[in-house]
């Protein structure tokens, strides 16, 4: 057991070294990364095009990353922004690692680029114990998931900078409690905003631009309780690493020393402006 600790301790340390080191490389050139992380299906994608498509009416130099297990759909719908796209197909991989990021940014990234959003793969466990370099991280859950949702993944939304519900335009159909999931979400990550958007209706549109432009330009973002707790997460002068939450998952590789899964292929699907 001590043996799995550790090993899962010094993967997140190296990872958050190598996120520390690509947060310096986009800093430098004047990037702000968004790390967008919610379960499958619950609208990121098209919350993600309309604010590409956004940005780019406003001449806001903005790029984008998809990563999924299979198929290029994703990058398909975001390229329809006329924004740079890329596509990482993770060939089973349950989440994005900060090393593997810095490959597929290196030599593709436009140098003019101000945000970059990443949408990680869909699943709010693995991913939340990975900081990719992000001077955002958001967190989405659609109203369908139900008002409990931050309490079963207490990781991904205790460890978010915003936390934005999705698809607010079929609230009422599905009896959606907003002072309850608000409730919940203040239990797990004190102060955190919480922001309503539908991509269907507009509701919301522009915000998480907005915010990320903020924080791009220095704005001051929201520091979560769990993130001055743990380590694991933006603390690398240390080399420490801090253990996932109890029930939580971190795939660390085999004892071997291999990775659990392969590495992810990329392709690529752009269009600039």
């Amino acid at each position: 057991m001590c043996r799995v600790v550790d090993l899962q301790q010094a993967v997140l340390a190296k990872n958050d070294a190598c996120a520390h080191t690509l947060r310096e490389d986009l800093a430098a050139r004047g990037t702000a990364l968004v790390n967008l992380l919610s379960s499958p299906g619950s609208g990121k994608t098209a919350l993600l095009e309309r604010e590409l498509t956004l940005a780019r009416s406003r001449k806001i130099p903005v790029a984008a990353l998809t990563a999924d297990l299979a198929t290029e759909n994703d990058a398909v719908r975001l390229a329809r922004s006329q924004v740079p796209v890329k596509q990482v197909l993770t060939d089973g991989l349950c989440h994005l690692e900060a090393e593997m990021l810095g490959g597929h940014l290196h030599g593709w990234l436009p140098a003019d680029t101000r945000l970059l959003f990443i949408e990680n793969v869909g699943n709010l466990v693995c991913p939340a114990s990975y900081d990719l370099g992000e001077t955002l991280r958001v967190v989405l859950a659609s109203v369908t998931e139900g008002e409990d949702k931050p309490l079963k993944y207490p990781t991904a939304f205790g460890l978010a900078h915003l936390v934005v519900v999705t698809k607010t335009d079929i609230a009422d159909a599905v009896a959606f409690d907003e002072a309850e999931f608000r409730a919940n979400v203040e239990r797990i990550n004190p102060g955190v905003e919480v922001v309503l958007t539908s991509a269907r209706g507009g509701t919301g549109d522009g915000v998480l631009l907005d915010r990320a432009l903020a924080a791009r330009d220095g704005a001051p973002v929201h520091i979560p309780v769990m993130t001055r707790k743990s380590h694991h997460v933006h603390d690398v002068e240390d080399g420490r690493a801090g253990d996932a939450p109890a029930g939580e998952h971190t795939h660390a590789p085999p004892a071997h020393g291999g990775h659990p899964h392969p590495t992810g292929s990329d392709t690529v699907a752009s269009s600039r402006s």
